[in-house]
C-alpha cells in the first residue's frame, strides 16, 4: 500500500507538474509563457542600450508582419522598460525533452593580412560566389520546401551538388576576392562569417559572407576532440586558441583535418563591418546568431548564461540577428563579441550553458 502511495505521488509531480507548452507562428520551439518578473535581471539590464539594438534592427525586420507595428511605435518609445513590457510577451524556451538549458557559444569578426594579387606571402584566396554556382529557392516549385535552398551546378540539363572544399581548395578557380596569408585564419574567416582584411597599404577591406557551395557543415572541432588532437588528456585546450595552436604544431596534417568540413564559404566586398543575417552590422555583445526554425530574426531574446574566462553572470537583452551552419537546437545561440584580438579572446573559449527567453510582439 506505501508503495502505491509512493508511486503515484510521483507520477503525480511528473505528469501533473509538466509544463504545458505553447506554440506560436513561425517557431517549432516548445514555449511557456512567464513573466518579466520571472526573467532573471531583467531589470537590471541597460534596456536603453537594448531598445536601440532594437531600432537598428528594425531598419531590416520591419518588413516582416511579426515587426511591422512593434517597430512603429519603437521610434516614438522614451521609456524602454515600458516599451519591452507592454508590447511583448515573454516566453521560456525549452527542449523537446523538457529541459530548459543549452549551449551557448561565442563568435566575432576577426582581422587577417591580405593583398589583392597573389604572392609568396600571400596566397591562399578568399573566394567570391563562382560564376557557376547554382542557387535555387525551392518555395515556388514546392511551397512546403520553402525553407530550403538547393545549391549545385549544371552538368549537361542536371544540377549536380557543388564540389566540396578539398575539391575547392585544390583546383585554385578564378573568382577571387583577394589574398591572405595564413590557411588557419582563413578558415575560421569561414566559421565566423565575416571578418577585415588588412592590405599592405593599411587599408582595411570588409569581407562578408555572400554565398556557400552547398555542403553539409561538418564540425572540425569535434572530429580533432574525437581523434584525440585536442581536449582532456591533451596538452590543447577544447577552444580555437586550442585549435589554432595544434594547427601550428602539425602542420602536415591541416588540410587532412580542415576538408572534413566539405562545406564552403564565398565572400563579398562590403561598405560596412560584421553584417548578420538580418541586414544590419552586429553590435558586439548585443547581437546573436540563432537557430530561425525556433527563433524569428528580428526577435528580442533574453539570455542567461556566463563569461567564459572571467565566470560572471551574463544576464541581458540581445537581439537575434544572424544565423550559423553550426547554430542547430531550440536552445542554441552564437554570442557576437565584436571585433579582432579581445573579441577571439572571449568568443574562442565560450561554450556555456544557457536559457534563452524570447520577446514575442503583442
Amino acid at each position: 500500500m506505501k508503495f502505491f502511495i509512493f508511486t503515484t505521488i510521483i507520477i503525480a509531480i511528473f505528469t501533473g507538474c509538466s509544463p504545458k507548452f505553447e506554440k506560436i507562428d513561425n517557431s517549432k520551439a516548445n514555449l511557456l509563457k512567464v513573466s518579466f518578473n520571472d526573467i532573471k535581471d531583467f531589470e537590471k539590464d541597460d534596456l536603453t542600450f537594448a531598445l536601440d539594438v532594437f531600432k537598428k534592427a528594425c531598419t531590416k525586420s520591419a518588413r516582416r508582419e511579426t515587426f511591422e507595428e512593434v517597430c512603429l511605435k519603437a521610434k516614438d518609445a522614451t521609456n524602454p522598460k515600458a516599451f519591452f513590457e507592454n508590447n511583448f510577451t515573454p516566453y521560456k524556451l525549452y527542449n523537446k525533452d523538457g529541459s530548459d538549458k543549452g549551449t551557448i557559444t561565442g563568435y566575432y569578426e576577426p582581422l587577417l593580412y591580405g593583398s589583392l594579387t597573389k604572392t609568396e606571402r600571400f596566397k591562399y584566396p578568399v573566394y567570391k560566389v563562382p560564376d557557376d554556382l547554382i542557387t535555387i529557392d525551392l518555395r515556388s516549385i514546392y511551397p512546403t520546401l520553402r525553407k530550403y535552398t538547393l545549391r549545385g551546378k549544371l552538368e549537361g540539363n542536371r544540377v549536380v551538388p557543388y564540389e566540396p572544399r578539398k575539391t575547392i581548395d585544390k583546383n585554385q578557380k578564378d573568382d577571387i576576392l583577394l589574398y591572405v596569408d595564413n590557411k588557419i585564419d582563413l578558415y575560421f574567416l569561414h566559421i565566423q562569417g565575416s571578418g577585415k582584411v588588412q592590405l599592405s597599404n593599411g587599408d582595411i577591406v570588409n569581407v562578408g559572407y555572400a554565398n556557400q557551395n552547398g555542403q553539409k557543415y561538418n564540425s572540425v572541432g569535434k572530429y580533432m576532440i574525437n581523434r584525440g588532437y585536442i581536449g582532456s588528456n591533451t596538452s590543447y585546450s577544447a577552444s580555437m586558441q586550442g585549435m589554432k595552436k595544434w594547427f601550428i604544431d602539425n602542420p602536415k596534417k591541416v588540410d587532412e583535418v580542415l576538408n572534413i568540413n566539405p562545406s564552403y564559404i564565398f565572400f563579398e566586398k562590403r561598405s560596412q563591418g560584421a553584417t548578420g543575417s538580418l541586414g544590419v552590422e552586429l553590435i558586439p555583445q548585443r547581437n546573436l546568431a540563432v537557430d530561425t526554425r525556433y527563433i524569428q530574426l528580428g526577435m528580442p531574446v533574453f539570455i542567461n548564461t556566463k563569461n567564459p574566462v572571467t565566470n560572471e553572470e551574463i544576464n541581458q537583452l540581445m537581439v537575434a540577428a544572424d544565423t550559423g551552419g553550426a547554430i542547430k537546437g531550440e536552445i542554441r545561440a552564437d554570442f557576437f563579441w565584436g571585433f579582432a584580438k579581445e573579441a577571439a579572446h572571449y568568443a574562442g573559449r565560450m561554450k556555456e550553458v544557457g536559457e534563452l527567453y524570447i520577446l514575442v510582439p503583442n
